[in-house]
């Protein structure tokens, strides 16, 4: 599965501990990351500075939902894990 055009939910929903070029502290959850395009989709996608926890993070169907929702079920989905995982 590739990422959708105009969603973002991952570089929006969780929060980043680990420095991001634009952002050397990281994000916090809910934030947009700066390194989000126009289009919704990552600058650093490829690239080795990325960090390595949205390397991790890959497209799947449990976590995008269906392709007409654009991103609203992504977003749910990535912030019910945000809250989940908060310390």
């Amino acid at each position: 599965m590739s990422c959708r055009p105009h969603c973002g939910a991952c570089c929006i929903a969780p929060s980043i501990s680990s420095s991001i070029p634009g952002m050397p502290h990281g994000k916090p959850a809910g934030v947009p990351c700066v390194q989000l395009d126009e289009a919704l989709r990552c600058r650093l996608f490829g690239q080795p500075e990325r960090p390595a926890v949205c390397r991790g993070l890959r497209p799947s169907l449990e976590m995008c939902g269906p392709q007409e929702d654009q991103g609203v079920h992504a977003m749910h989905y990535l912030s019910c894990l945000e809250r989940a995982t908060a310390s």
